[in-house]
């Protein structure tokens, strides 16, 4: 699989990495064992690079991810975790103490003295804007708890207002055939300035894999059924704040375009494929929740380039099916 260089940091991750959401909860219910499996095969598949977040589970995805860590203490695998979403969404509660004792919960948690890459977990636009968000953050690598820090964000532009910090490795945002918007400004300016993009939700909450449909039901305790009107978090976060009606119209033209343009992988390949071959595109972290996902996923990024018919196929799909739901939300 190929690697790339984590922005602005010297580490070499793999162009396809697994997102551990899934692990923690959220997505039904996983034991630990099959957590345990998943990442087993995905690290056996190639996978270096594994994202997880103090709140998954309120840490039971990290306590996971740190067991297989400590299972494997010369792989050479990059783990990156996030923080602030364990508190309400005020700008005044993320303060270099919160910071502190935010990360050393995670470092108790993954069982390790510095954390690669630390990402504020969606936090309120004031937040990105505020020097001494930055300043804090700067303090924590100085002290050696992260090695660096990056940010995870909801629009277009958190994105570039991070981007624009000299301190920032990385950028965290949804980018999939339902959500072209970074494409245009965020990719080309991370690219300009040296700063990572690690793709998450490639999949649209599953929906591009082609597999639901309008009798498919998911658990009550999977985002996909309590979140889509975004009472919980950012609805953007399940379907990509796609409808799911629309959505599934989408996924159907999607799987179409991929057997007309690039048989022989499938549409969740494809879609993971897409995403990792768009310039400017560090990892991509599609979750899964067995280890023949984990290993279908991880296939993905020995796709070789893939037809320019289905690029320009994507942007047309994107304009006449949900590019006015969300364009110019996120």
């Amino acid at each position: 699989m190929e690697h790339r260089t984590l922005g602005r940091t010297a580490r070499e991750v793999s162009a396809v990495g697994l997102g551990t959401w899934q692990l923690g909860a959220d997505w039904g219910e996983v034991s630990e064992s099959d957590a345990r499996e998943v990442l087993e095969a995905s690290a056996e598949a190639g996978v270096t690079f594994y994202d997880t977040a103090d709140v998954y589970g309120d840490g039971h995805s990290e306590q996971v991810v740190g067991r297989f860590l400590a299972a494997h203490p010369d792989a050479g695998f990059t783990v990156a975790t996030k923080m602030g979403r364990r508190v309400e969404q005020r700008p005044e509660l993320y303060t270099p103490e919160a910071f502190r004792e935010w990360t050393d919960r995670s470092r108790r948690n993954l069982g390790v003295d510095t954390l690669d890459l630390v990402q504020l977990h969606c936090p309120p636009t004031a937040v990105i804007d505020d020097d001494r968000t930055y300043d804090a953050l700067d303090a924590l690598v100085a002290d050696g708890a992260i090695a660096a820090y990056g940010v995870s964000v909801e629009t277009c532009d958190q994105a570039l207002a991070a981007i624009a910090r000299p301190g920032v490795a990385s950028v965290q945002i949804i980018v999939n055939p339902l959500r072209l918007k970074p494409l245009d400004q965020v990719l080309p300016a991370a690219a300009d300035a040296g700063v990572g993009i690690v793709v998450r939700v490639p999949l649209a909450s599953g929906l591009l894999s082609g597999k639901y449909d309008e009798a498919t039901t998911f658990a009550d305790d999977d985002h996909r059924s309590y979140n889509r009107d975004g009472s919980a978090f950012d609805v953007g976060e399940t379907f990509s704040g796609v409808p799911y009606d629309v959505g599934l119209a989408a996924a159907r033209d999607f799987a179409e375009l991929v057997g007309s343009t690039a048989p022989g992988i499938t549409s969740a390949q494809a879609a993971i494929a897409w995403a990792w071959q768009q310039p400017g595109v560090t990892t991509v972290i599609p979750g899964a929740r067995s280890p023949e996902q984990a290993r279908a996923n991880a296939a993905a990024g020995d796709v070789p380039p893939l037809p320019g018919d289905l690029f320009a196929g994507v942007r047309a799909l994107y304009d006449a099916r949900v590019r006015e739901l969300v364009h110019d939300r996120w």
